[in-house]
């Protein structure tokens, strides 16, 4: 990859890392209201949730981060090399 096409690539990953982020907490929030008991997500700071519930709510938002993660990741190495025909890596 060429100085100026990393260059290009780096605001680019950074914007889409952004996006990707919140749409991970929108499906979280969503997930959790159909799953939790509550419409939020509990904190784990709050000592009336179960560290049952505080840790299954962790890690099940710690796996639908990383699932939306890599689909927004891997859509925006695809769009980069159809629009300039290099890999980002």
């Amino acid at each position: 990859m060429s100085a100026i096409t990393k260059a290009m690539y780096k605001p680019l990953s950074l914007a889409t890392s952004v996006i990707g982020g919140i749409a991970a907490g929108a499906v979280f929030q969503q997930i959790w209201k159909r799953v939790g008991h509550d419409e939020k997500a509990p904190d784990p700071q709050d000592l009336n949730r179960s560290s049952k519930e505080v840790l299954i709510a962790a890690a099940l938002q710690g796996a639908v981060f990383a699932v939306v993660k890599a689909a927004v990741d891997r859509a925006g190495a695809k769009s980069y090399r159809a629009l300039t025909h290099e890999d980002p890596m």
